[in-house]
């Protein structure tokens, strides 16, 4: 019924667009094509949180004197992230444009109760790289180790926007800063895994994926920029990333592992201005996961112990599921791999500097 409904829509607005809209009707198109494939992947997905809710939950345990970075975290899904961070009795470093409102979290959960951990904000903007150096430097001026690093800030479905480097601002926020953090950090998540509790990176990624085509000649898709393919393209760019570090850190004997993790389809403010919530505003406050529920798979991620040892996986509802067929490509992740460490200019990844 949602995927007939949307469909109905998306037909409807590309016609008003193709009226009105002084876009080549090739592009029109190409966005009617992944308005509908969307649909088709989100309509998927909520019957799958529907039908997996079962499964989408965790005990949360003391994980006394650990230390998580979270980016982005103020406001949505971060947010109930960092609630469940600080009832295990972990110090949470938050990575956020918006200093300010970071620091008011922590009175806000003790006014609710919660007296376990700490919070640490330091400011950063994902998308701009000296910032992500600068965010990092500061981090490893304080702290020694990192137990979860969790790639969380992003966005979605944003016009054309470069960013201060030069490159598109989903591809930058969801995929690039976040890759140079990975880096940058390595060596305090390595110096805090053991053996038997190994450190953990979690990159929250998406069902999106499933949509998605790197374009390594064009990788801000400059020519032709259709959202929803950007969007693909960075979620997708996370589930290459998550597989191909996960093995070289297997290969090394490094003790940490990589996770990626779909959240669901959450009701958060990802989604304003979408044409779904144009049309169907109350839609996603009926059907979508709340900002709690698509915390969970994200915080199992970091602390179930079932997941020890089991790096590289793709996490949904709190269960490991298969990716894209795309993504499986060894040749690919590492294309992807070596493609970005070039555009960062980092000659050993890991290394920290």
């Amino acid at each position: 019924m949602i995927f007939l409904v949307g469909c109905t829509i998306i037909i409807l607005l590309t016609v008003v667009a193709i009226v009105r809209s002084k876009k080549p009707l090739k592009t029109l198109c190409k966005e009617a094509k992944y308005d509908l494939v969307y649909n088709y992947i989100g309509s998927r997905a909520i019957l799958q949180d529907i039908i997996m809710r079962g499964s989408n939950k965790i005990e949360l345990s003391l994980k006394s004197g650990k230390n998580a970075i979270i980016t982005g975290g103020t406001r949505g899904i971060g947010l109930e992230v960092i609630r469940m961070l600080l009832k295990s009795d972990i110090n949470v470093i938050i990575g956020c444009r918006n200093v300010k409102q970071g620091e008011l979290l922590l009175q806000n959960f003790r006014n609710d109760g919660i007296k376990s951990g700490n919070i640490d904000v330091i400011n950063l903007d994902i998308s701009v790289m000296d910032s992500v150096r600068n965010f990092a430097k500061t981090v490893k001026e304080k702290y020694s180790t990192i137990n979860y690093l969790i790639n969380n800030a992003g966005i979605m479905f944003g016009p054309y926007i470069e960013t201060r480097d030069g490159y598109e601002s989903q591809f930058s926020t969801n995929y690039l800063g976040h890759f140079l953090l990975t880096h940058l950090t390595l060596p305090l998540l390595k110096a805090a895994g053991t053996k038997e509790e190994k450190s953990r990176i979690v990159n929250v990624s998406s069902c999106a994926h499933i949509a998605g085509e790197i374009n390594f000649d064009d990788i801000n898709n400059r020519h032709g920029y259709i959202a929803g393919a950007a969007y693909a393209q960075s979620k997708m760019a996370q589930i290459l990333f998550t597989k191909y570090l996960d093995k070289l850190l297997q290969i090394e004997e490094a003790n940490v592992q990589v996770h990626a993790v779909h959240p669901g389809i959450v009701n958060t403010d990802l989604f304003n201005g979408t044409n779904l919530k144009k049309c169907m505003p109350l839609i996603p406050s009926l059907i979508f996961k709340s900002p709690l529920k698509g915390a969970v798979p994200i915080i199992y991620a970091c602390l179930s112990p079932y997941l020890e040892g089991k790096g590289g996986t793709y996490i949904v509802n709190c269960k490991v599921l298969a990716t894209s067929n795309a993504t499986d490509s060894e040749v690919l992740q590492e294309e992807l791999f070596n493609f970005t460490n070039k555009l960062l200019n980092i000659t050993a990844f890991g290394s920290g500097d």
